[in-house]
């Protein structure tokens, strides 16, 4: 099981190194490794793998800063999986598989539904309260705090759509889960190249990397990311089990996620020095990402004032 994770992991860092933005790479994804159906079952055109293999793709697509919808596409394909309309089933998957459709969710509550990565959508699925809704219609492009990627807002006066059987799964230990996996990636990767920096920028006759200060920040911020990986990889394996404790363990990973990549990113803005707020210089768009990620399917604070009344505290 390694090796094949590893395996996939390799393949999806080769097609993306050097062109992530690169037009038609999503499809390329999609059909080169066969990424967006890799949670689909084989009898309606995917891998049947797991969404341990997805969250491998989703740290790879983290690391570069990549737009590719890869989110959006598990949460999509999940929620199809566990409605009761196989014709939506039989006619969206195997054409998600191919990258021949994107589809996202958007979660509707009040308001417009805001989700990143409806700007790459040819079809929404719709979370309501009454339902689920496919939904083919137009999307307010906006601005973003993340430069990397789009952000919409779909709008839902007299659209055209239909209602899908069957009721939405919980989603959000998911979405907390995936996303998570991606943080992990942006966070490992602006960890590596400032590593890289502080070895060869150079004051007072030696590298910066020496000095002692500095080492221990890193070694905050490896410690950081490590834990993020205990939690994310814990969170992911709960989802994917369906066990009780998902939800909980889907909050801490998006907690700890989502705090680790703030501060990692930060580290390498302030390490960087003044190239880091340069345009020439990838440092600013991993501090954006990291606030706009941490941000969706709840802030970290929201998720610890939900989670606070159900710790028991210690008798110690």
């Amino acid at each position: 099981m390694f090796d094949e994770l590893e395996a996939l992991r390799e393949a999806v860092r080769g097609l993306l190194d050097g062109q992530t933005a690169a037009p038609g790479m999503w499809g390329r994804l999609c059909k080169e490794i066969g990424v967006a159906g890799l949670t689909v079952p084989e009898e309606l055109g995917g891998s049947g793998a797991g969404l341990t293999e997805a969250a491998v793709v989703l740290e790879e697509l983290g690391r570069v800063l990549s737009p590719a919808p890869m989110l959006g596409t598990v949460l999509a394909v999940h929620t199809l999986l566990g409605l009761d309309d196989d014709e939506a089933r039989e006619r969206l998957l195997p054409a998600i598989c191919t990258g021949e459709r994107t589809v996202t969710v958007a979660f509707l509550r009040d308001g417009p539904a805001l989700f990143r990565d409806v700007t790459a959508a040819d079809t929404v699925l719709a979370v309501t309260d009454d339902g689920v809704h496919e939904v083919n219609t137009g999307i307010d492009v906006g601005g973003s705090l993340d430069l990397t990627r789009q952000v919409g807002t779909l709008r839902l006066d007299r659209a055209a759509g239909r209602r899908l059987t069957g009721t939405a799964p919980d989603l959000l230990p998911l979405a907390c889960a995936t996303l998570a996996a991606e943080q992990l990636g942006t966070a490992g990767r602006a960890l590596e190249l400032t590593v890289g920096y502080v070895q060869q920028r150079h004051q007072f006759g030696r590298p910066i990397g020496s000095f002692q200060v500095l080492q221990h920040r890193l070694a905050e911020a490896y410690i950081r990311v490590q834990a993020a990986r205990s939690a994310c990889e814990a969170a992911v394996q709960a989802v994917a089990d369906g066990t009780a404790d998902a939800p909980l363990l889907a909050a801490v990973a998006k907690v700890t996620c989502s705090e680790t990549v703030r501060a990692v990113a930060a580290e390498m803005m302030q390490m960087h020095g003044g190239i880091a707020i340069t345009w020439e210089h990838d440092a600013h768009r991993y501090l954006r990402r990291a606030w706009a990620t941490a941000q969706m399917f709840g802030s970290p604070e929201s998720h610890v004032a939900r989670l606070t009344p159900t710790v028991v505290p210690s008798p110690y």
